[in-house]
């Protein structure tokens, strides 16, 4: 059996850098860790190709090579994923769907054989047995949510790694908390389970033995939702770093919650943790209560985040506007609260309801949802009537935007983050000269001659020569993720 894995392309948002990858020489930020574990869990005597769209194309003899084609997709993804179903179904091809977004949606795609809703641990198994007796059905459901004991060491081997920004882990599942807007705990649960750790430490052997040197994204949507088994792992990590020579450099997210526990923010520390993104929403504690996202009402958010960073770790932020009680002046406490926690990578969003969320449903009873989620992080598009007048909601959106990523604003973000963030602990990412060198060249030339906002980028350049010479590496990708978002606001227009 010859299987080919395919991951559809992502549309260009906050999480796909895809303007700041090129000065790293990079196609896309993380490969596909879901389709590198599926294809794990495959007879080891069949057949597999991956063929990820966001580095490289899909060619007709990849879909005439494979027997089955496999996708998976996010809702953000769903339009290249029709693309990719109509290619393979032209050439004949026997097509299975997986995936957040075929779980969450009442939408089957037409011409697919065989559908997956729920992890695959606990259907794949089912659909490999069925199909070597010829008796494949077109539904695999999962009937609970299983052990994470059961997934495999992915095949890291699959992904073109030179393409990659960073490599990918995934500890857990779940959360405990019960944000209304969120489809994690639809899908995943609120009982966080994990992987043991020897599975994770497998996992990290697994990964080094490729050869990969640098970032590693724990991507857990809540890597400190399970907090006792945690506390457990991160000792290990520490330990297996220091015997390997730190080779990674870590990131993950988490909930704020964090700031609240030193002995884990110490642990992170050790373990080579340096950056982490947190979801922290709005300021405003109305809003966060009709979210029901009370953990974030508990402390002063601002030192939270001061606090966190305080231990190395550069704090990335989830922000939304266009809650019920938003106020009026909720763009402007937005673009103080950022700047109040000197967050360089902000990710601001307008409130989007996600299928089958407790929002969803709530809106739903309210007649207020108008349309289908796009996913899109960055999208000015509503799908659901707001209680703010809906032109002012997207206008003040874009005006946070523009401002927050207007060059001048952010690197003064980007210099105060450089101050907070102590350069402590273990230094895990070993950057190769020629590849730094070039990097560094790529930056200098886009943003230093050719962009029309080079100014500022020198103003930065020479405060990061004075303030923060040792941190001369972090403070260029900083300036080249700046350089995406920016790119990102400018989209809106004035």
């Amino acid at each position: 059996m010859k299987v080919l894995l395919v991951n559809p392309e992502y549309p260009d948002t906050y999480w796909s850098f895809r303007r700041a990858l090129p000065f790293e020489g990079k196609r896309s930020a993380f490969p596909p860790l879901g389709l590198m574990t599926v294809s794990a869990m495959l007879p080891r005597a069949w057949e597999r190709r991956l063929v990820d769209l966001n580095v490289r194309r899909l060619k007709d003899s990849d879909i005439e090579w494979a027997d089955v084609v496999f996708a998976t997709a996010m809702i953000v993804q769903k339009e290249s994923l029709r693309e990719i179903v109509a290619r393979a179904k032209a050439l004949g091809k026997r097509v299975a769907l997986g995936g957040p977004y075929v779980t969450t949606s009442a939408e089957i795609m037409p011409g697919v054989d065989h559908v997956f809703l729920g992890e695959a641990e606990a259907t794949l198994p089912r659909f490999v047995e069925d199909l070597e007796r010829g008796e494949a059905k077109a539904l695999y459901q999962a009937s609970d949510r299983p052990p994470l004991a059961m997934t495999p060491v992915p095949d890291f081997m699959l992904a073109e790694r030179k393409y990659y920004s960073a490599m990918s882990v995934q500890y857990s599942r779940g959360c405990p908390f019960s944000c209304e807007f969120c489809d994690i705990i639809e899908i995943y649960g609120r009982v966080p389970r994990t992987k043991s750790n020897e599975q994770m430490l497998r996992e990290f052997d697994a990964l080094r033995a490729t050869g990969w040197r640098g970032t590693v994204f724990i991507v857990d949507d809540n890597f400190i939702g399970n907090k006792r088994n945690v506390k457990k792992l991160l000792p290990e990590i520490a330990d297996w770093q220091a015997r390997h020579g730190y080779p990674f450099d870590l990131l993950t997210e988490a909930s704020l919650n964090l700031a609240e526990d030193d002995a884990l923010l110490d642990m992170m520390r050790s373990a080579g943790f340096h950056r982490v993104f947190l979801g922290i929403e709005t300021p405003v504690a109305e809003s966060l209560i009709e979210a029901q996202k009370k953990q974030n009402t508990r402390g002063d958010m601002v030192e939270s985040v001061k606090k966190i960073q305080s231990y190395g770790m550069e704090v990335m932020g989830g922000f939304i506007v266009g809650f019920d009680n938003d106020p009026e002046d909720i763009f402007e406490r937005q673009i103080e609260f950022v700047r109040d926690t000197a967050i360089p990578l902000a990710m601001v969003g307008l409130l989007t309801a996600l299928p089958d969320t407790q929002l969803w449903r709530r809106l739903k009873r309210e007649g207020r949802l108008v349309a289908e989620s796009s996913g899109e992080n960055t999208s000015c598009e509503l799908n659901f009537v707001p209680k703010m007048d809906a032109a002012r909601l997207i206008e003040g959106y874009k005006s946070i935007m523009r401002t927050i990523y207007s060059p001048g604003e952010y690197y003064r973000r980007a210099l105060e983050c450089l101050r907070r963030v102590p350069k402590e602990g273990p230094v895990a990412r070993r950057l190769n000269f020629f590849t730094g060198s070039v990097a560094l060249a790529r930056i200098a030339v886009k943003l230093g001659v050719i962009d029309r906002e080079r100014r500022e980028f020198w103003r930065y350049v020479l405060r990061v020569s004075s303030d923060h010479r040792d941190k001369f590496t972090e403070s260029m990708r900083l300036a080249a993720m700046g350089y995406h978002f920016r790119k990102l606001a400018e989209a809106y227009g004035e």
